[in-house]
């Protein structure tokens, strides 16, 4: 007899199981390449899909949907691309070869215009660094990324850093945040369900079941580690 086990549930669909679309409605970008001059900020936004809250920004007659920085308020005005007077002020948005060393900057382009990607969540930013050949480094805590200097990015930091201190208080507040995010919440340990629920389930006889599953196991099998190179702590 077959087990429906969660991640079957959930591939099959059902109203527990149901995103919101209307939570995705805004798609985070930059303008054209060709854009650049002063843009204002139109609106800021409270995304349910999103940590940090969105600015609807404007430049000529092209409207799109970045991370806010951190400071900044309606009816603000920008610059994408670099000012006259050289000056860099946060918000802005810039080609990394015109970032100075040091600056924090968040909503990073992996390529040029190809949209913000990296450092998006809430209080997110990393730091300008070394420039060569192979393009600007930048430090994201112990990690560094090496990206292409026509990238553009957005100097500051996020908005809503801070975000992951207020404690969540009742169970409910929780259920709704991952209701957004359509996130199945509790999870369940797999060895406290029912044998017919999953493989790992019952805990008969403590005879414990290998987690090491194969790689052509079917789906109600397929749990635990799938073809893992190591298992156990490393000494």
């Amino acid at each position: 007899m077959g087990k429906s086990i969660t991640q079957q549930a959930r591939g099959k669909g059902g109203p527990a199981f149901t995103m919101r679309k209307r939570a995705y409605i805004y798609k985070i970008g930059y303008p054209r390449l060709t854009s650049e001059g002063k843009a204002q900020i139109v609106k800021l936004i409270n995304s349910l899909a999103h940590t940090a809250p969105l600015a609807k920004i404007r430049i000529g007659k092209e409207d799109f949907y970045s991370p806010a920085t951190e400071g900044v308020y309606e009816g603000q005005e920008i610059y994408i691309g670099k000012r006259e007077e050289n000056k860099i002020v946060d918000g802005d948005i810039l080609r990394l070869k015109d970032i100075p060393q040091g600056t924090k900057v968040f909503n990073i382009e992996i390529s040029p215009g190809t949209g913000g990607k990296c450092l998006r969540s809430a209080g997110s930013s990393g730091i300008i660094m070394n420039r060569d050949a192979k393009g600007v480094e930048i430090i994201i805590r112990r990690r560094k990324l090496v990206i292409n200097e026509d990238s553009r990015a957005t100097v500051g930091v996020a908005a809503g850093d801070g975000r992951t201190m207020k404690p969540f208080v009742k169970a409910g507040n929780k259920h709704h945040l991952m209701l957004s995010k359509g996130r199945k919440w509790h999870r369940t340990s797999p060895i406290k369900t029912n044998a017919v629920d999953h493989p790992f389930g019952s805990g008969r006889g403590k005879r414990i079941k290998s987690k090491i599953a194969q790689r052509n196991a079917p789906p109600g099998a397929k749990v635990g580690h799938i073809r893992p190179k190591r298992t156990g702590h490393i000494k």
